[in-house]
């Protein structure tokens, strides 16, 4: 079994994804393979997973809570979540209106959001997810990657758009708290989670 959980982007473009299509002007600037495995059917049990909250109440866990306050209020005091802003370089608010037929949005519930991100489509083997601020417009994508007949892994990949120097500057004075933080709590959650099924 593989150990590494961060892969090149590669890995994630080779798959015959249909976020390919939809977000072909973003960035791919993370991605990572997922510690959950499992039939074809089971992929649905990932997104919510995915972005539920941590039960578990370790120092990491705790600091990525921290982290997540901090940009919260950061946001609040900067008014960078103050408005809905279009796609950076496109007339589009939302990557739900490039969706082909074949791929209908699913209804929006304002309930229903995780981490400020809002579902764009899900279909048996893929999962989007899109946040959108005065830094960037990002979306997270899950997919199911087939191992084996009938035997898949999760993979998450995050693409970004930039708002200009601004999100340029966001992005790597967060990357480092992403990659080490970030991400391995995230990984830890789901590899949880996903145990506890």
């Amino acid at each position: 079994m593989r150990t590494e959980t961060r892969l090149d982007p590669q890995e994630h473009r080779v798959q015959s994804w249909r976020i390919g299509e939809i977000a072909h002007d973003f960035e791919l600037i993370d991605v990572w393979r997922l510690p959950a495995q499992g039939r074809r059917e089971e992929f649905g049990d990932l997104p919510a997973l995915l972005l539920s909250e941590p039960t578990a109440k370790s120092a990491t866990a705790k600091l990525t809570g921290f982290l997540f306050a901090v940009r919260l209020q950061a946001g609040q005091l900067l008014g960078w979540d103050d408005q809905a802003l279009p796609i950076p370089g496109c007339t589009e608010m939302s990557l739900r209106e490039r969706l082909p037929t074949d791929l209908p949005a699913p209804p929006i519930d304002p309930s229903d959001k995780h981490l400020d991100f809002q579902v764009v489509f899900q279909t048996d083997v893929e999962y989007a997810a899109e946040l959108s601020n005065k830094t960037v417009h990002a979306v997270l994508h899950l997919g199911w990657v087939e191992d084996s007949p009938d035997q898949y892994h999760g993979q998450l990949g995050v693409y970004v758009k930039n708002r200009g120097r601004l999100g340029r500057l966001y992005m790597a004075a967060i990357a480092p708290f992403r990659h080490y933080v970030v991400y391995p709590a995230l990984l830890r959650h789901v590899d949880q989670g996903w145990r506890r099924r």
